[in-house]
């Protein structure tokens, strides 16, 4: 049985930092899924905004754990072997497309209806009222649930080592395993994510005490 040391610890944020390349990754490709996603739930057209909310209905209702494992087994038994960071990073995109084009939908429908009458009354079109007018006050309103949310997508990464991703919680397990001490190691472990999660959570309230949201 090996003690806990120094190094063990260096391991631990080589880690975290996997941790949060997957949580960017996750955000990066998610979040532009989910702008498209909540863009057509906001459209016109019935039969986009019908597949914008099937695609959420069925995502938000599957659990994450299902959605990594058809991503790494079930695609590797239909012949396309991934990686598992490749397969954890489609997986959380997939997964923060649905819950960030819900938000974000949300926020964009939170702009008053005066806004959209006003801007059509000046003649602007579908596309000059979305990127002139509703959008810009919408990022307002969807800037802190969208930081709130990344706390989430950080702490859910956690999950992804069952198909095999060292992630900080996977490495707090292989530590605990050779060294029979779980105090220690998921303490760090905790410690960790309380670095990682505290400042995106203090960000988040800043930016809603800021942009005034709550009183919206």
């Amino acid at each position: 049985m090996n003690s806990f040391s120094f190094l063990h610890v260096e391991y631990l944020l080589q880690a975290a930092v996997w941790t949060v390349v997957l949580s960017l990754v996750a955000f990066a490709f998610g979040g532009v899924a989910g702008f498209v996603i909540a863009l057509w739930r906001v459209s016109p057209n019935r039969p986009l905004r019908n597949i914008a909310s099937g695609y959420i209905q069925v995502v938000q209702g599957i659990p994450l754990l299902v959605i990594l494992f058809v991503a790494y087994f079930g695609l590797a038994i239909a012949g396309f072997k991934l990686t598992p960071l490749v397969a954890a990073g489609i997986s959380f995109a997939i997964y923060c497309a649905a819950f960030l084009g819900e938000i974000w939908r949300g926020c964009i429908q939170a702009v008053p209806k005066t806004q959209w009458e006003a801007s059509e009354c000046l003649g602007f079109n579908r596309y000059e009222q979305l990127t002139k007018v509703i959008l810009p006050q919408a990022i307002k309103i969807a800037t802190p649930p969208t930081v709130g949310f990344m706390v989430q997508i950080v702490k859910n990464t956690s999950l992804a080592s069952v198909i095999g991703f060292v992630d900080l919680s996977r490495a707090g397990q292989i530590i605990n395993n050779s060294t029979f001490q779980p105090f220690t190691v998921f303490g760090c472990v905790a410690l960790i994510y309380f670095c990682l999660c505290f400042p995106l959570s203090a960000l988040s309230k800043h930016f809603e005490r800021k942009l005034n949201v709550s009183n919206r």
